[in-house]
Parts: C-alpha cells; sequence; structure tokens
C-alpha cells in the first residue's frame, strides 16, 4: 500500500532528525532510572511532562498503587512513595480511533554504576548504553512521531502513557493501565524489537511467589533431636519443584533467591524462597497455582509452610484483534521499505496487561537492539528515525489517514 500525501509528509519529516535524536538519546540515557532511583525517576518524568505539555494541555499524574511487601526480598522502607503514572491525553475527535501508546521510564540498571551513558560505535551504526533500547530509545521515537504529526496537521485521538515500576513488574501502575486499557481501542507499546527486527505477536505470562517455612529452633550439639530445621523442608521443597517445569508445554517456573538460617550451631527456625513462573496460558497457570498452594500446611503444623503468589502479567495469546492490528503493523513497515516479521517470546511486559483488559496489542514497535538488562545493551542507531516512521504511519492508517 503506498504511502498517502500526509504519511509521506510525516517521514520526509522526520528523516533529517537522526542527528538530533542521537543527541537526545544520549541525554535520556543519561539520567539514572534504575533500581527505584526516585531522584532519577523524578528528573526524567518531569522531562517528559515537559516535553508531552507542548502537544496537549491534558496531562494526569496518577498515584500508584500499593506492591505486595512480600515479594521484595530485601524490605523497602514503609515511607517509600509508590511512583506516579504519567497519563498524556490528546483528543481530535470522537468519530477517530483512540490510540493508547505505552512506555516505562525504569531500567534496571545501577543508578551509580560505571554503566550510565551512551557510546557510540566508531561507525556510527551502534551505541551503547543503559536503557538505550529498553526503552528510552522506544519513548524517544514516539516522541518524535507525535510531535511529527503535530507538525503536519494530522489529528490523531492518542494518549501517551508512562509508568515507572514495569522493570518490577507494573504493580503500582497496574490499575492505571488497566483503566487505560479500556478507554483505547489500540494498544502500542514501546518495547524494544525481538531480535532481527521481529514483532512479539505472542507472549508468556509471569507471576512471583513466595515460600516461607517455619521451624523449631535447637542448639545443634545439646538438644538437636528437638529440633525442626526449616532449611531441611525448604530443601525438600525446592528439589520438588525443580520437577514441574515443562518448557515444551509453556510451563516454567524458577526459583532463588533463598534465605535460612544464620548461625552453623542452631538447627534454623525459618527458611524463604522467591521465585518466578512462566505460563503460555490460563491452563498452565491455573497448573502452577493449584501446584504451589498445595505445598502449603495447616497452621499448627511442624514445620509450617506458607505459600504467596500474584501472577501479574497474564498471557498475551494471539487474538483475531491483535493479528490484524499486526498486520496493519507489518503493511506499514513494507511501505516504507522495511521488513517487520513475527515472533514469540517468553518475556512479558505491559502490553500483557493491556491485552488482558480487552485491548488489542503489539508490544515491541520500540528500537532494534540487545543486550537488554545488561551492561552491553545496544541500540541499531538507524531504526530511531526508521522505528518513529513506522510508528507514526501506523497510527495514520489506524487512525483512517
Amino acid at each position: 500500500m503506498p504511502l498517502t500525501d500526509l504519511q509521506r509528509r510525516v517521514v520526509d519529516d522526520l528523516a533529517g532528525r537522526g542527528d538530533a535524536m542521537r543527541r537526545e538519546l544520549a541525554e535520556h540515557v543519561a539520567i539514572p532510572t534504575g533500581k527505584g532511583f526516585e531522584p532519577g525517576l523524578n528528573r526524567y518524568r518531569d522531562l517528559l511532562i515537559e516535553r508531552l505539555s507542548r502537544l496537549t494541555p491534558a496531562l494526569e499524574r496518577i498515584p500508584g498503587a500499593p506492591r505486595p511487601q512480600w515479594i521484595d526480598v530485601t524490605p523497602r522502607p514503609q515511607t517509600a512513595l509508590a511512583p506516579v503514572t504519567v497519563v498524556a491525553r490528546h483528543h481530535a475527535s470522537d468519530a477517530l480511533p483512540r490510540l493508547l501508546l505505552a512506555g516505562h521510564i525504569d531500567t534496571v540498571h545501577e543508578p551509580e554504576g560505571p554503566f550510565n551513558a551512551l557510546t557510540i560505535s566508531a561507525d556510527g551504526k551502534t551505541a551503547v548504553g543503559p536503557g538505550a533500547a529498553d526503552m528510552k530509545g522506544g519513548i524517544l521515537i514516539a516522541l518524535y512521531a507525535l510531535e511529527a504529526l503535530h507538525r503536519c496537521g494530522a489529528s490523531i485521538n492518542w494518549t501517551f502513557l508512562l509508568n515507572s515500576d514495569e522493570e518490577t513488574g507494573s504493580f503500582h501502575s497496574d490499575p492505571a493501565l488497566v483503566a487505560e486499557a479500556k478507554r483505547h481501542d489500540f494498544g502500542l507499546a514501546l518495547e524494544p524489537a525481538l531480535p532481527g527486527g521481529a514483532l512479539a505477536i505472542e507472549r508468556m505470562g509471569s507471576g512471583q511467589f513466595r515460600i516461607d517455612v517455619f521451624g523449631r529452633s535447637a542448639h545443634v550439639g545439646r538438644d538437636f533431636a528437638a529440633g525442626v530445621s526449616a532449611v531441611t523442608r525448604l530443601g525438600e521443597i525446592i528439589a520438588e519443584i525443580g520437577a514441574w517445569p515443562r518448557p515444551d508445554e509453556g510451563l516454567i517456573i524458577n526459583v532463588g533467591p533463598l534465605k535460612g538460617g544464620s548461625v552453623t550451631n542452631a538447627v534454623p527456625d525459618h527458611a524463604a524462597c522467591w521465585g518466578n513462573v512462566r505460563f503460555a496460558d490460563e491452563r498452565a497457570a491455573a497448573e502452577l497455582e493449584s501446584r504451589l498452594l498445595a505445598l502449603a500446611t495447616a497452621t499448627d503444623a511442624m514445620p509450617r509452610v506458607v505459600v504467596q503468589h500474584r501472577w501479574n502479567r497474564p498471557a498475551k495469546p494471539l487474538t483475531p484483534g491483535t493479528q490484524r492490528l499486526a498486520d496493519a503493523a507489518r503493511r506499514a513497515a513494507e511501505s516504507l521499505g522495511q521488513t517487520l516479521p513475527f515472533a514469540k517470546t517468553g518475556g512479558v511486559c505491559d502490553g500483557n496487561i493491556l491485552q488482558h483488559a480487552g485491548l488489542p496489542t503489539i508490544d515491541t514497535l520500540g528500537v532494534r537492539g540487545g543486550g537488554l538488562h545488561t551492561n552491553e545493551e545496544w541500540i541499531e542507531v538507524a531504526s530511531l528515525v526508521e522505528r518513529s516512521q513506522l510508528l507514526a504511519v501506523l497510527m495514520l492508517r489506524l487512525s483512517g489517514m
């Protein structure tokens, strides 16, 4: 399908902005937003709010919901504030579909670590930096796409949701994600592309769990037989769990980290482990939940086992609505001389939440890159312009323009 005159104007507008995008990406990457680092998150959030305020006055800060305390291996201070979610809305016409862009400003990188800047390769084709691909590059291409649409006079209904806790499960922002999903017609999330620039059309679901074992303490030398080791029982449980995974059937469970005991000459009366599950569908999710809960004991048992869990990212199967949306993205890519292969992944993101709430969503429209969650995270520099053009053309076509 050839580009319309409006689509061509937008594409041409973005074509000459590669240098500016590289400069701005370096500025964004230099702001530390990993590990819940509030000063950096606040600074980056304010920068994005200021930028979006030039396009729309409708900006909202939504307070975060509570996060289950048992999830954190190291408890966070009770005074820690739940991060807010920013939602910018631009309404052009009741007759047009409503497009929801979703991005996260947090990363996984240490805020005071040595990996703290963008380094561009000698040939200029790639760049390495914390969050360059996941997902400061994705946020940047969306900002540029929205600005190009504005400059070219495109009247589109769009909402841009920016949360601060995606990398830790989106517990704080989950209500905002669900609420916005129900108000829109299409979801476009800005996670980085899969290898080869592929678009994820199916994702597994994910959840967290914690198992606590309570035993009876005793002196190892004087009264060992009176003790009941929580560590021993937890070890037995972990060995049992180790036989559960069936990756080929879309059922994965992983345990770690662990805690148990404090000295070697006392029978430990408490041990705990944390874990993560992945599931391809509701059947696998239900099986994992059932088997984990079956490990729990009565409150008067010795040793006593307590299981807590929350499946916070539902599976994201390929639905007819998502297939149509993916096909539209592929046609837009082909009109731009790009390719857009489809793929499946065991990774999870906010697209899982949006689609489960009823919104057809594609969620790897961000930049091409790799090395995610490592100190080698990289971005293909050319994808800044190319994926911004793709996003803009897709938004125009979804809006009938």
